[in-house]
């Protein structure tokens, strides 16, 4: 027979995930949901759209209406106007470039959602040769600005929060 466990001793909750994190995780997803387009089109000049067609059209759409629309605004709010903040010349152009990306991607995505909203409601008015023009210049754009972020913006703005939670750290001691 096995021996009752000891109890654990109560300890302090983990911390939240910071938002960062969470933004980093929102790229992969929209990389993944950039891949789920691509082959999305390939289907369609394959098969048509069926069922999966669809489904796969309705859960690219959720995204790219929704999860990618709550990323920007977050990077927006959260990110960028600490870094503007800083007064320095290349940070604020590499921040105000990626400012223009959300205009330029929600431009781009005012573009395929009709298209997109059609296959997944499996309407046959949509129009593939637009797509295949469309998604490289959204597809291009968005992994330009994923790049951007994720090898200048995140990690200068990780670099500033832990400055400012060791100056508040050592305020505290």
């Amino acid at each position: 027979m096995a021996s009752a466990r000891e109890p654990r001793p109560a300890r302090s909750p983990a911390p939240p995930l910071p938002p960062l994190d969470a933004l980093d995780r929102d790229h992969a997803r929209m990389l993944q949901m950039l891949q789920r387009l691509e082959t999305l089109i390939a289907h369609l000049d394959t098969i048509g759209a069926d069922t999966t067609a669809q489904e796969s059209a309705r859960e690219i759409m959720e995204f790219f209406a929704g999860g990618a629309r709550a990323h920007h605004d977050n990077e927006e709010r959260h990110v960028f106007p600490e870094l503007v903040a800083t007064g320095n010349a290349d940070l604020v152009q590499h921040v105000q470039r990626l400012q223009q990306d959300h205009r330029w991607l929600e431009q781009d995505w005012i573009e395929l959602e009709p298209q997109i909203e059609a296959i997944a409601r499996g309407y046959s008015w949509y129009d593939t040769e637009m797509l295949r023009q469309a998604l490289p210049v959204f597809n291009t754009l968005y992994h330009e600005h994923i790049a951007l972020e994720e090898s200048l913006i995140y990690p200068e703005a990780r670099r500033r929060r832990q400055l400012r939670q060791a100056a508040a750290d050592s305020r505290g001691a």
